[in-house]
C-alpha cells in the first residue's frame, strides 16, 4: 500500500472540474482560503455592529480582528477540528488563537450557520456574478456570427430530415435566444438572493435579544447592519438554523437550464461538424485522433456536452436535500452541499469558458452547404415550378404527375445509385416545361426560400440581444482562456 499523500501531489484524487477544466476565478470563490477568510469577515462585521449597538467589544478588539483576516492557520484549524469535529469551533479557536484580545467576543450570539450560510450565499452571489459576464460574452461572440451570416442560405433540418431552408445566421439565433433566457435567469437569481443574517440557532434571534436585555428594535438594527455590510439589499425574516435549502434549487435549476442549452448548441455543432458545414476552433498541433491522423474531432463541444449532462443531473441533489430538512434543520444536508455546489458553479465556469472559445473560432463552409442545397432544392422547388407552369398556361394537375414522375426517378438515383439529385436536368431535358426553362435559375435562388429570415435576425438583434448585452459592454474584448 502507498503512504497515505497530501491533496495536491499525484497520489491522491483531485476533482478535474479544479485541477483540468475550471477557471482559477471560480476556483478561488470555492477555496478554503476565500471561505475561511469570509468566516472571519463575517464575525468582524458581527462584533462591529454589536460594538455599535452597546455590546462590550473594545475598538483594539476590533483592531486585532480586522489585523489577522488573512492570517488562517490551516494546519491548526485542521488539528482543532479533528480534535473538536466541528468546523465552526475548530475555526473560532483558530481566530481566537491570533486574536488574544478579541477572543472571548468572537461569534458572540451567533450559531454556526450564521458563518456557514452566509458564507454560502456570499460565495454564491460572487459565482454569479462571474458567470454573468461569461455568458453574456458567449451571446456576443454568437450574435457577431449570427449578423455576419444572416443572409448565408442553408438546408434547414426537422427530424434531422431535410426541411425548408432557413439561414446560417437565423439558426445561430435559435441557440441565442435560449442562451438570453439563461442570463436572464441568472441576473434574476442573482437579484433575489437574501442574507440569512443575524437569526441565532433555530431562527427566532433569541440569543441576541437576550444579549441586548430584550430590545427588540436593536436585534433588528444588528441584523439589518450585518446584511448591510455584506452588501445584500435584504435579508430573509424567515429561517430556521439555515436558510431555506429552496435557494439551492433555485440556483442549481437555472444553472441546470443553462446546461441544457448549452448541450443542445453543442450537439448541433458536432452535427453540423459530420455534415462539414460548420467546424470548431482546431490548433494548428491539435490532434484529433491517435490512430487517425485525419481527424478534427469536435472535441470542445463533446466536453461541453459531457459537463453539461453532469450539470443538469446536480439540481437533484437540492431538489432532495430540500425535501428532507426535518423542522428547524438537519446536519444531512452538509456533506452533499460541500459537493454539488461548488461543483455545478465549476461545471458551469468551464462549459461557458469552452463555449466561448468555440464561437471566438466557428468556420463556416459555405461550399458545402451550397452544395447539400442543390442536392435538396430541387425537390423543394417544385412547388414553385408547378405554379410558374400554371402561369404560362399549363395544369396544375398535368404538371403535378409530370413533376411527380421525375422526381421520383431523381430519388432513385440519389437512393439507389448514389448519385446526384438530377431533377433539374430532368427537367430541362422535358419539353413540357419549355415555357418556364428561362426561369429556373430564378426559381432555384436558394436566397427566395428562406423567408424573412435575415430580417429576424436583425430585429431579434437590435431590439433583444443587443439591450440585454448593454450592462456587460465593459468586459466584453475578455477572450476565453481554454484549459486543458
Amino acid at each position: 500500500m502507498a503512504a497515505v499523500s497530501d491533496h495536491g501531489s499525484p497520489d491522491s484524487y483531485r476533482s478535474p472540474l479544479a485541477s483540468r477544466y475550471a477557471s482559477p476565478e471560480m476556483c478561488f470563490v470555492f477555496s478554503d482560503r476565500y471561505k475561511f477568510r469570509t468566516w472571519r469577515q463575517l464575525w468582524l462585521w458581527l462584533a462591529e455592529a454589536e460594538q455599535t449597538l452597546g455590546l462590550p467589544i473594545t475598538d483594539e478588539q476590533i483592531q486585532e480582528m480586522k489585523s489577522n483576516l488573512d492570517n488562517i492557520d490551516f494546519k491548526m484549524a485542521a488539528e482543532e477540528e479533528k480534535r473538536l469535529r466541528h468546523d465552526v469551533m475548530a475555526h473560532v479557536h483558530t481566530f481566537g488563537h491570533c486574536c488574544p484580545k478579541a477572543a472571548g467576543i468572537i461569534h458572540l450570539g451567533a450559531t454556526s450557520c450564521y458563518v456557514g450560510d452566509n458564507t454560502d450565499l456570499i460565495i454564491l452571489r460572487n459565482a454569479l456574478d462571474l458567470l454573468l459576464p461569461k455568458l453574456a460574452r458567449v451571446i456576443s461572440r454568437l450574435a457577431d456570427f449570427a449578423k455576419e451570416r444572416a443572409s448565408l442560405p442553408t438546408l434547414g433540418f426537422t427530424h434531422f430530415q431535410p426541411a425548408q431552408l432557413t439561414t446560417v445566421g437565423k439558426r445561430c439565433c435559435l441557440w441565442i435566444q435560449d442562451l438570453c433566457m439563461d442570463l436572464q435567469n441568472l441576473k434574476r437569481v442573482r437579484d433575489d438572493l437574501r442574507f440569512r443574517g443575524v437569526k441565532g440557532t433555530t431562527g427566532t434571534q433569541a440569543s441576541f435579544l437576550q444579549l441586548f436585555e430584550g430590545d427588540d428594535h436593536k436585534v433588528e438594527q444588528l441584523d439589518k447592519m450585518v446584511t448591510d455590510k455584506a452588501g445584500f439589499k435584504r435579508a430573509f425574516i424567515i429561517t430556521g438554523q439555515t436558510y431555506t435549502r429552496k435557494v439551492d434549487i433555485e440556483v442549481l435549476s437555472v444553472l441546470a437550464s443553462l446546461g441544457a442549452s448549452v448541450h443542445k448548441i453543442c450537439t448541433d455543432i458536432r452535427l453540423l461538424a459530420n455534415l462539414k458545414e460548420m467546424e470548431e476552433p482546431f490548433e494548428k498541433q491539435q490532434i484529433g485522433s491517435s490512430a487517425m491522423p485525419y481527424k478534427r474531432n469536435p472535441m470542445r463541444s463533446e466536453r461541453c456536452c459531457s459537463l453539461a449532462r453532469h450539470l443538469m443531473t446536480l439540481v437533484m441533489d437540492p431538489l432532495q436535500t430540500a425535501s428532507v430538512q426535518w423542522f428547524e434543520r438537519t446536519l444531512d444536508d452538509s456533506a452533499n452541499r460541500r459537493i454539488c455546489l461548488a461543483e455545478a458553479f465549476l461545471t458551469a465556469d468551464t462549459i461557458l469558458n469552452t463555449l466561448q472559445n468555440i464561437s471566438e473560432g466557428l468556420v463556416v463552409y459555405p461550399k458545402v452547404i451550397e452544395r447539400r442545397i442543390r442536392q435538396e432544392l430541387p425537390f423543394m422547388a417544385t412547388e414553385n415550378i408547378i405554379m410558374a407552369m400554371v402561369k404560362a398556361g399549363g395544369s396544375r394537375q398535368d404538371c403535378h404527375e409530370k413533376i411527380r414522375v421525375l422526381s421520383q426517378q431523381a430519388a432513385s438515383v440519389v437512393k439507389q445509385e448514389g448519385g446526384d439529385n438530377d431533377l433539374i436536368e430532368r427537367i430541362q431535358a422535358d419539353a413540357y416545361f419549355s415555357p418556364i426553362h428561362s426561369q429556373l435559375d430564378r426559381l432555384l435562388d436558394p436566397s427566395s426560400f428562406t423567408g424573412r429570415a435575415s430580417q429576424q435576425v436583425q430585429r431579434f438583434l437590435e431590439e433583444e440581444v443587443y439591450p440585454l448585452l448593454k450592462p456587460y459592454e465593459s468586459v466584453m474584448k475578455v477572450k476565453a482562456e481554454l484549459c486543458l
